[in-house]
């Protein structure tokens, strides 16, 4: 075999390739699968971790496990390997005398990072580390690359998220994190279906990206004939789901939506949605309250979450304010202003609060909420009835109509859940449709688009109903202090890199 340096390969790949080759010359399939083991790292530490070395030596036992090589220290007679499964680590021991020449050989093409199958005996070594004294072993796939040095390797924070398998290699606590997402989300499914909460799918291409005010992404149905938006939110379908008498449906799922990258942001991200006929939006924060206790003894962090240094009291119930009574604590702004579009102008012009000149009252609104309120909210606490501009499918306040009966959730300075008392009324819902229109046509992207199909399904009668969203991303990184929401997605959005590295 010409073993030529390929272009930017390293020597250690180099040598690695001479004993990949060396295996098939020896009649060895280095990437074999003829091996099944019988028992698991954690489960042999569970049972015999506490047997002395009498009563292993007494143990007629014989036991196979398979995993990756993590470390290797050669003794001369004697070699050491760190045997590293899904469930953790069992010290293994080759006594190089014991083997025959064939094997021998073999051994001295084993490295670091190569899946192993090994089986033997348990012992405990003079130090009283219980190991596995191999009798066989088997290569089952032979690493070409290295794994990064455990003290100096996988550092760079791109490097760790573009390379998230050899991130999830070396640092045990990253595994944690994604283990700790399963269970969260595998628990928030146990707690909606005690409810009476139905699991649904809604579609992913969408005629019309509707349900929430973003830009979407842009795909092409060749046999249709037809752009498709990949989803913003589910929310319309899971509402046409509601009027048909499922009364109570979630989803998790992803949603996408084409705007910047950030340590709270990515396009593509996971959402639980769900929606509760003949209940309001107060209903909500009451369950609310109760999922995020849930959640949080589950996890054995109630009733103090510490995030990021912070320690933040969950106890029920939550504080409760308005969206414009922040606005008047927390950004300085007069009471008589908060109705002001020029006034408020000149605010976000003294503050540093960026506008692009032809937003509404409401977004001006929102946009001094995001940049000078949202930072400051430790929570947890419920902000409520937002204007009604910038909630066009929630249901008018009864006292004050240019307020919606909403509200967001927002622990650590950022928004965790949203919800609202569903708008039922399809007249009212075709004028804010209306309305979002105008706004396109002034040039704002994320305005909601007019759906026909969905007005259709309010007037066949939709219940008294209240929905919410949660960010599965954000919620994550609050449960397991996390400080980038790239920390709780395996595989994070990144620009392309320019060249392969190490």
């Amino acid at each position: 075999m010409d073993f030529t340096r390929r272009e930017g390969e390293p020597t250690v790949v180099l040598e690695r390739r001479r004993k990949l080759e060396q295996l098939r010359q020896l009649g060895v399939d280095p990437f074999s699968e003829d091996f099944s083991p019988t028992h698991e790292a954690s489960s042999v530490l569970e049972t015999y971790g506490e047997w002395d070395s009498q009563r292993l030596e007494g143990l007629q036992e014989a036991f196979a496990l398979a995993g990756r090589i993590m470390g290797k220290r050669d003794f001369g007679k004697v070699s050491f390997i760190d045997l590293v499964d899904r469930t953790g680590r069992l010290q293994c021991l080759v006594h190089i005398p014991s083997l025959t020449d064939r094997e021998a050989s073999l051994f001295r093409l084993v490295d670091i990072g190569d899946h192993l199958g090994v089986r033997g005996r348990l012992f405990r070594t003079r130090t009283g580390e219980l190991t596995l004294r191999v009798d066989e072993f088997k290569i089952l796939s032979k690493a070409l690359r290295p794994l990064p040095e455990k003290w100096h390797g996988l550092r760079d924070v791109e490097a760790r998220y573009r390379q998230r398998y050899l991130d999830l290699l070396m640092n045990p606590g990253v595994k944690e994190t994604f283990r700790t997402r399963a269970r969260v989300i595998k628990w928030i499914r146990e707690f909606l279906d005690a409810r009476g909460f139905e699991e649904v799918e809604t579609p992913m291409m969408q005629a019309l990206p509707g349900g929430a005010e973003a830009r979407p992404f842009v795909t092409h149905h060749n046999a249709l004939g037809l752009d498709l938006f990949l989803r913003v939110a589910p929310e319309l379908y899971l509402k046409r789901l509601v009027v048909g008498g499922m009364e109570r449906v979630y989803e998790i799922n992803r949603n996408f939506r084409n705007e910047g990258i950030s340590t709270q942001h990515n396009p593509e991200f996971t959402m639980l949605e769900f929606y509760q006929a003949y209940a309001t939006f107060e209903d909500l924060m009451v369950l609310t309250e109760e999922l995020l206790e849930f959640l949080l003894r589950r996890l054995g962090k109630w009733p103090t979450l510490k995030y990021q240094g912070k320690e933040i009291e969950m106890q029920r119930p939550w504080k409760r304010m308005r969206f414009t009574e922040c606005l008047v604590e927390f950004a300085q702004i007069k009471p008589e202003d908060v109705a002001n579009l020029e006034e408020l102008k000149e605010v976000a012009n003294r503050k540093g609060v960026p506008l692009e000149g032809r937003e509404t009252l409401g977004k001006v609104l929102a946009k001094l909420f995001d940049a000078l309120v949202e930072p400051q909210l430790l929570g947890p606490i419920f902000i409520t009835h937002h204007p009604v501009e910038i909630s066009p499918l929630a249901r008018r306040n009864k006292a004050e109509p240019e307020f919606v009966d909403r509200f967001e959730l927002y622990i650590a300075g950022r928004e965790v859940a949203n919800a609202f008392s569903e708008l039922t009324d399809p007249d009212d819902q075709r004028e804010r449709f209306e309305q979002q229109q105008m706004l396109r046509k002034r040039g704002d992207q994320e305005a909601h688009p007019l759906d026909e199909d969905f007005l259709r399904a309010l007037e066949h009668g939709m219940p008294p109903t209240a929905g919410e969203g949660i960010g599965i991303d954000r919620l994550v990184m609050l449960l397991t202090d996390s400080p980038s929401i790239r920390d709780v997605i395996l595989f994070p959005q990144l620009r392309p890199e320019t060249k392969v590295s190490l």
